[in-house]
């Protein structure tokens, strides 16, 4: 037992002293920590690429999500294995990288292979310590540099534009909200759509427990005319379909999440359409770990 307290003792001062490193090389290069003043906040969790935390954020967020496919589209589900990394550069200024991983399927339509990656900017254009209110503006560019295989790499790219804002109305419960457009470069090889994101949220007492409810607002601009399909793909994919235009969907999802500390999360989110049109979404998992400098 005297062994194993001191083996577990070394690997504890082991990842202090990593962390420590990566703490001071993140200084060197100019990377700001993690604003502490909205630390009753926790990050959304569902439409993981475009729902952006308003806040000016240094950390990693690993990402698993296993969606069910309808069985209409031949079932099955596609697994989404994902880190993103956000590094605030000013008090007010942050690089997000928001899209990148492997998927791994085993539906007839989606094969296994490598996501797009996406990457841009987020500035905070007002903030409020005091009555916990927080708003943010920023742009991202999709690089079709993924798998054709799994659904990735079609088109000349998709920019995002968003705003997202959050605010905490009652002790222990916080609101967030964004609402974005997704634009592509190449309007014929992919669809225009929009998105209104909402998060609530209750912390569990004065322990680090929240649980907080979601939902996901997706409205189709113009369709693709890359394949003639009544179908989109949601927030993962873009098939630039054909029969999209004006299409409407809802989705719904309660969650639970764990502050291990003030710079990690741990949350679990389970998602399901609200409306009769499921598109490619019969429901999803989605599990995420945060880590914060």
């Amino acid at each position: 037992m005297r062994y194993t307290h001191t083996l577990l003792a070394v690997l504890a001062m082991s990842v202090a002293a990593q962390a420590q490193d990566l703490g001071s090389l993140l200084d060197t290069i100019g990377v700001q920590r993690t604003d502490g003043d909205f630390n009753g906040f926790i990050s959304p969790m569902t439409n993981p690429v475009f729902f952006e935390d308003p806040r000016n954020l240094t950390e990693a967020r690993i990402i698993f999500a296993n969606q069910n496919v309808p069985g209409a589209l031949g079932g099955g589900n596609a697994q989404l294995y994902a880190m993103q990394l956000r590094a605030a550069l000013t008090e007010d200024l942050s690089f997000i990288a928001t899209k990148d991983g492997f998927i791994v399927s085993d539906n007839p339509l989606i094969n296994d292979g490598w996501a797009d990656l996406s990457a841009g900017l987020k500035y905070n254009l007002y903030e409020d310590y005091e009555y916990q209110e927080i708003l943010s503006a920023g742009v991202t560019y999709e690089i079709p540099l993924g798998s054709g295989q799994a659904l990735q790499g079609n088109g000349d790219g998709e920019f995002h534009v968003f705003l997202t804002g959050g605010k905490e109305l009652l002790p222990g419960m916080h609101l967030l909200a964004a609402t974005g457009f997704r634009l592509p470069v190449d309007n014929r090889a992919e669809s225009t759509s929009m998105y209104l994101s909402t998060h609530l949220d209750q912390q569990i007492g004065e322990t680090g427990f929240y649980v907080f409810t979601e939902a996901n607002y997706y409205h189709w601009l113009a369709a693709g005319k890359a394949l003639p399909l009544p179908v989109e793909g949601g927030d993962l994919f873009n098939l630039g379909s054909s029969g999209v235009s004006d299409n409407n969907i809802i989705t719904g999802a309660i969650g639970v999440k764990y502050k291990l500390t003030d710079t990690s999360e741990l949350g679990f989110a389970w998602e399901a359409p609200l409306t009769g049109r499921q598109d490619i979404l019969a429901s999803r998992a989605t599990v995420d770990l945060i880590l914060r400098y």
